[in-house]
């Protein structure tokens, strides 16, 4: 028999009698200890949702600095590349790896992308006066040979072929700029320009800006909007990703072993020219806009300005940029390109998100901008006119 029960036999059966209940003291509740966990509770959902600005604030928790809800979670796996993508980031990775050649006579690559002649070729004359041997120049023309006036320009066209706006055309034709513009070697910096293109500053200015930085000019942002990430493919899997895909113009400044990489890269380049095309899949999908700006943005991010050395202005929100006439010209036109120390990008999306940031060379915030465009032909004149005013007066801060 258990203790406490006592079992009573009587004519109406067993029964069960059950011990009476103890006299117990009422419950202290931790009261401070439930007030301090819901404090603490509290100022890390605040912190996660706000996290601290300085630094300072961050050591409160780790002598590691600021940490963020992934630090406490298990890695995420990366995925497993494929042959090709392994052979190309070797590849690039070598290339990358290797020190600048150093040349005596190292010169800046000023390719022209053209259908035709070059309407501000006396501009140009006019800026590489004085400076022969600091520059060479290629002239790309796909519809009509080029008649030339400059001295500088005489046999300097290349092989040319057709370039079709927005297909993989333009972007050939970009890869065949700078192979030849490759073949001789004290050339060390590289420099897409239209026909439309006018320099904004002195030939000393722009050399001393490309040659003494120490990385690539390539437009480069994030546009999750229609004519951004809208225009990504599935079919660019598994090497491109959609949070890898990019969006720039295609005017850029390369240094010469980001050069290098793009003409020994088949794999990325092929993925662009089979998936980026005008009309695929419903999409209008522009291969020089977004080729180069995933290409470096997936294997060397830390390299590229994220901005381009020439101007463009989409205020006018069309398919083409504003376009310069004579009547525009002016000396408060020019000092206003030349003074923008800031690159701003505009998402495609209903936000139509403005992403600032400044532009930095070599860890100092300057002018961005050394070229602009798109100026028409009739423009020719003032801009002769106004050239030697404008490089000399906005030139005295380098």
């Amino acid at each position: 028999m258990k203790a406490g029960q006592v079992w009573h036999l009587g004519n109406i059966g067993v029964m069960q009698i059950l011990p009476g209940t103890r006299h117990r003291p009422p419950l202290k509740r931790p009261i401070w200890i439930i007030f301090l966990v819901s404090l603490v509770s509290l100022f890390l959902v605040c912190a996660y949702i706000y996290p601290p600005q300085g630094s300072a604030a961050c050591y409160v928790f780790s002598s590691r600095g600021c940490m963020v809800l992934s630090d406490w979670l298990p890695p995420v796996l990366a995925r497993e590349y494929t042959d090709e993508e392994i052979a190309s980031r070797v590849v690039a990775r070598e290339i990358l790896k290797m020190p600048p050649i150093k040349s005596e006579n190292s010169k800046i690559a000023f390719m022209f992308l053209s259908p035709h002649s070059l309407p501000f070729e006396k501009l140009w004359d006019k800026f590489f006066r004085g400076y022969e041997g600091k520059f060479s120049v290629y002239v790309h023309a796909s519809k009509e040979k080029p008649v030339h006036v400059s001295r500088y320009f005489f046999n300097r066209d290349i092989h040319s072929d057709e370039v079709v706006w927005g297909k993989i055309s333009m972007v050939d034709a970009e890869r065949r700029l700078l192979a030849n513009a490759l073949k001789d070697p004290d050339n060390k910096h590289f420099v897409l320009l239209s026909d439309s293109c006018v320099p904004l500053h002195s030939f000393e200015y722009v050399y001393n800006y490309l040659m003494h930085s120490n990385i690539s000019f390539v437009d480069c942002f994030r546009d999750p909007g229609p004519h951004g990430n809208g225009r990504y493919s599935d079919h660019m899997l598994p090497e491109v990703e959609k949070k890898d895909f990019r969006k720039g113009a295609q005017w850029f400044s390369l240094t010469r072993q980001h050069a290098v990489i793009v003409l020994a890269d088949n794999l990325y380049y092929s993925k662009f020219r089979d998936y980026c095309k005008p009309g695929l899949e419903g999409k209008n999908c522009i291969a020089d806009e977004h080729y180069l700006p995933t290409f470096f943005h997936i294997l060397d991010p830390g390299g590229i300005a994220n901005w381009s050395v020439t101007h463009v202005d989409w205020s006018e929100r069309k398919w083409h940029p504003k376009l310069y006439k004579a009547q525009d010209i002016t000396l408060e036109l020019l000092k206003n390109i030349t003074s923008i120390d800031e690159s701003i990008h505009v998402t495609s999306d209903e936000k139509k998100e403005e992403q600032v940031q400044p532009c930095l060379w070599n860890g100092i915030k300057r002018p961005c901008y050394l070229f602009a465009r798109k100026f028409h032909p009739e423009a020719l004149d003032k801009l002769l006119k106004l050239f030697p005013d404008y490089t000399t007066q906005f030139d005295r801060d380098f």
